[in-house]
């Protein structure tokens, strides 16, 4: 009898899968009373047996099936000796039953899926130290934040405008709250995961998409309490406008494209003059010593993410009244005034003022630069209150020449 050749991919599949899985479980499978009650073998068969009740077509025979090997895995639990046996293995060999079986309807989807089990099985020991040792409670908090603000909060929201003006869309206003938390977060990420060997200026890059003013402030502080890092600690601090600058331009992708390309100019000089002030900094800096890695705190919280959503909400709505009642001028005013607070909720405002058609592209561009000009301000009077008059020396010509260019590179457009 020759099998059938649609049936053999579905079966050599199966038996890979129970392979592969048995094979990582049978490497932790142990010796004696207290070894795990299936090994390469068992995996291998019951994969078999999940395949072969889809080829019989039976739903029933499979939920049987799992019920049964259910049933011999909680009796082989309660017979072993150890206090903590755990459930892993018995969970695996389930979870193998069932691949099994898909293998025969999803033949890719199965053998990715059996991939990816085997892959957290064998990392036991790095997601343990991970969870128990690296990752600490405050960043777990925030990462149910997040997940909470992205599959709870966002899909409450009201996907239409609620105010006169027609500017508020708080679904809308949401997801950019998300896409500058997610920034904040690999930024912190990055940070965490380099740590000291980042060396002062490349922290205030990646600390930078946390937040550029608290990274200057921290810089500020760090140049006055170890003056032979002074150097570093200026070049961290500017090089935290580059990060300010990428997240300008990543949420005003995420808002209009036609915006950002209205100002691509404006913002590469202003990221051109920020480099190359940066790498004059970083060769002053050269003989600093590295020092221990800044500390800024949490990447984002709750109340962060209400702030950020009730700044955006203040300035697009403030925007919406000034271009009411002043035409251009007064979202170009509005646009100076919210950029004290903050210079990405500036470019929302402005960028979306130009999706609605309320103002052009490169209408939109003015008022963006008037933010971020407001807030290099802000930047400024962070450093003269933070360091000491050397480092305010060394940072304040760096954000004033960044502006400079990146108005400059507007009046070239």
């Amino acid at each position: 009898m020759t099998l059938p050749a649609d049936l053999v991919a579905p079966l050599a599949v199966a038996a890979c899968i129970g392979l592969l899985i048995g094979a990582e479980r049978e490497r932790c499978k142990g010796d004696g009373p207290t070894r795990s009650p299936a090994g390469i073998r068992t995996f291998t068969l019951v994969s078999l047996l999940g395949s072969m009740s889809m080829l019989l077509d039976s739903a029933l025979l499979l939920v049987v099936l799992t019920l049964a090997v259910t049933a011999l895995l909680a009796v082989a639990y309660f017979k072993q000796s150890h206090d903590d046996p755990g459930l892993t293995t018995e969970t695996a060999l389930i979870l193998t039953l069932l691949l099994g079986a898909l293998a025969v309807r999803e033949i890719q989807l199965a053998a990715a899926l059996s991939v990816l089990v085997t892959i957290v099985l064998a990392a036991r020991d790095r997601l343990h130290h991970f969870a128990r040792s690296i990752l600490s409670q405050r960043e777990w908090n925030n990462a149910l934040v997040l997940g909470a603000a992205v599959f709870v909060l966002w899909p409450l929201m009201p996907d239409r405008t609620i105010d006169p003006y027609a500017v508020l869309n708080l679904h809308t206003i949401w997801r950019f709250v998300i896409l500058m938390l997610l920034i904040g977060a690999l930024g912190h990420i990055t940070q965490r995961l380099l740590g000291a060997r980042l060396g002062l200026p490349l922290t205030g890059l990646f600390s930078g998409f946390v937040s550029s003013i608290s990274t200057i402030g921290a810089m500020g502080v760090r140049a006055t309490q170890a003056p032979d890092q002074l150097n570093a600690a200026a070049t961290g601090a500017v090089l935290s406008t580059v990060s300010t600058l990428l997240q300008l331009a990543i949420v005003i992708a995420a808002t209009h494209r036609p915006t950002l390309l209205a100002l691509a100019l404006p913002l590469a000089c202003g990221l051109v003059a920020a480099l190359l002030y940066a790498a004059l900094m970083i060769a002053l800096s050269a003989h600093s010593r590295p020092g221990p890695a800044l500390q800024l705190g949490s990447p984002f919280d709750m109340k962060g993410a209400l702030l950020l959503a009730l700044i955006i909400s203040g300035i697009l709505l403030m925007s919406g009244a000034f271009s009411s009642w002043f035409g251009g001028k007064g979202v170009l005013l509005a646009s100076f005034i919210g950029g004290f607070a903050d210079a990405h909720s500036v470019a929302v405002s402005a960028a979306s003022f130009a999706a609605q058609g309320k103002i052009s592209s490169h209408a939109a561009a003015a008022p963006i630069l008037a933010g971020l000009t407001a807030n290099s301000i802000s930047k400024c009077v962070v450093a003269l209150t933070s360091g000491n008059r050397d480092f305010a020396n060394r940072v304040i010509p760096g954000l004033f020449l960044v502006t400079l260019m990146a108005w400059a590179g507007l009046a070239l457009n």
